[in-house]
């Protein structure tokens, strides 16, 4: 089993950017696949990025596809969010969660999830 805890939240302005980390531990971190998903007020928890278990592929929702970008430095055992160009429409509680599998496939693959951070942008 894997423990995951994130952080990096915070309040930002509109066009602002922010970095989220997950420290993993507990499991070895190299051996699967990371996601980062997000559930705003009144919403269910959507999917917002994935990278496979050695970085070499990453996967993006639509609607942060050129401002966010997902990462993972397996020596560190963490995983990080970089979000650019912030908009109102991120504010979320954001997630990160651990796959089953090494590589990507599906969000019902990820069952290891963290407590959450809240962003909130304002415009």
């Amino acid at each position: 089993q894997v423990q995951l805890v994130e952080s990096g939240g915070g309040l930002v302005q509109a066009g602002g950017s922010l970095r989220l980390s997950c420290a993993a531990s507990g499991r070895t971190f190299s051996s699967y696949a990371m996601g980062w998903f997000r559930q705003a007020p009144g919403k269910e928890r959507a999917f917002v990025a994935a990278i496979s278990w050695g970085g070499g592929n990453a996967y993006y929702a639509d609607s942060v596809k050129g401002r966010f970008t997902i990462s993972r430095d397996n020596v560190k055992n963490t995983l990080y969010l970089q979000m650019n160009n912030l908009k109102p429409e991120d504010t979320a509680v954001y997630y990160c969660a651990a796959s089953d599998y090494e590589t990507y496939r599906r969000n019902t693959d990820f069952r290891s999830w963290g407590q959450g951070t809240q962003v909130t942008v304002s415009s």
